[in-house]
C-alpha cells in the first residue's frame, strides 16, 4: 500500500485537475474541494476507517478524500452527481493509486436517490457534504443502508452543531432527533477554511455517528415517530399540546397522547428525547 504523500492531492494538483476538466466549483452545488492532504488523512483517522471497511463516499469531487480512504479501507464506492467529476474520478484513482484501482467503484447518481450500491454492503460512510443537502443525504443513507455502522461527515459548523445537539439546546431540532434515531451523534472536531478551495465563508465541523447497537425500543414505525418530530418542530415556540393538535386531530387528542406518553402537554419539542417522541407516536389515539 502506497503511503507516499505524492499519491494524495495537494493544492497545485487540485487546481491543475480542475483546470484540465474546466471545473469551477459552483455555489449552487455547495462545492468546496479539500486541498490539504493532512486534513483528509485526519478525516480518515477520525472516522476510524479499518482495513476491512467498505466505505461509501458521497460527493467525492476531484478525489482528495477518495484517495486517502483508498489508502486504508478495503474498498471505496463514491457517489457523484456531477457529470464531469464523475467521468474524471476513475482516471484520477488509476493515475495516482493504480494498485488500489480495482478497490474503487463509482456510482454516477444523486445520493438522494441511491438505493443500492455495487459490491459488498458498506460498513462506513465518510463524506464532505455540501451544506445545502447535508442533512437529507445523511438521513437517506442511514435509512437505506443499515449495514453502515460508522459515519463521519464534514459539514458546515452550524449543521454539525444541529446534528450533534442534545435536548434542551437552542439548536436541537428535527436533524438532531432524526440522526439520533439511527445513531449516537457527536461533534468530532473543527475544520479550518484554508484547507478548501475556494475557501468558504463559513467554518466546517466533523460529526461522528455510530449506529445504535439497540434500535429505539418502540412499537411505532420510523415514519410514525418522524411525523411527530416534524409536527413538534414545525411550530417550535408552541407547547406540544398546540403543536401536535394537527397531528393528533385536535388539541385535546394531542393532550391525551402526551399524558399517556408521560410527557407534559406544556413541554416543547426541544426538550424531548427521541425515545419520548416514540412514546408519543405509540399513544396516538389514546383516550378515544
Amino acid at each position: 500500500m502506497s503511503n507516499s504523500p505524492d499519491s494524495l492531492l495537494g493544492p497545485a494538483d487540485i487546481r491543475e485537475l480542475a483546470a484540465a476538466l474546466g471545473v469551477r466549483p459552483t455555489k449552487q452545488r455547495g462545492q468546496n474541494f479539500v486541498i490539504d492532504a493532512n486534513t483528509v488523512r485526519r478525516i480518515v483517522r477520525t472516522a476510524e476507517v479499518r482495513p476491512d471497511d467498505v466505505v461509501v463516499e458521497v460527493g467525492p469531487g476531484l478525489g482528495s478524500l477518495t484517495l486517502a480512504l483508498l489508502e486504508t479501507a478495503d474498498r471505496v464506492t463514491a457517489v457523484e452527481i456531477d457529470d464531469v467529476l464523475a467521468a474524471a474520478l476513475p482516471a484520477t484513482v488509476e493515475a495516482r493509486m493504480p494498485e488500489r484501482a480495482d478497490r474503487f467503484a463509482l456510482v454516477h447518481s444523486d445520493a438522494m436517490h441511491v438505493d443500492e450500491l455495487p459490491g459488498p454492503a458498506p460498513t462506513a460512510l465518510v463524506a464532505n457534504l455540501p451544506y445545502n443537502v447535508a442533512v437529507p443525504v445523511l438521513l437517506h443513507m442511514l435509512a437505506t443502508f443499515p449495514s453502515i455502522d460508522r459515519t463521519l461527515v464534514m459539514v458546515q459548523a452550524e449543521v454539525a452543531d444541529r446534528l450533534a445537539a442534545t435536548p434542551g439546546s437552542k439548536v436541537y431540532g428535527v436533524p438532531s432527533v432524526k440522526a439520533n434515531w439511527y445513531a449516537d451523534v457527536k461533534r468530532a472536531g473543527a475544520i479550518g477554511r484554508n484547507v478548501f478551495w475556494p475557501a468558504p465563508n463559513v467554518d466546517s465541523g466533523l460529526v461522528s455517528l455510530v449506529r445504535r447497537t439497540e434500535p429505539v425500543a418502540t412499537t411505532a414505525s420510523r415514519a410514525e415517530v418522524f411525523a411527530v418530530v416534524d409536527a413538534a418542530f414545525a411550530q417550535r415556540r408552541k407547547t406540544l399540546r398546540a403543536a401536535l393538535a394537527g397531528w393528533a386531530g385536535s388539541a385535546a387528542a394531542a393532550e391525551a397522547a402526551l399524558v399517556a406518553a408521560g410527557v407534559s402537554p406544556q413541554a416543547r419539542g426541544e426538550a424531548l428525547t427521541v425515545e419520548q417522541f416514540a412514546k408519543i407516536a405509540e399513544n396516538r389515539g389514546a383516550g378515544q
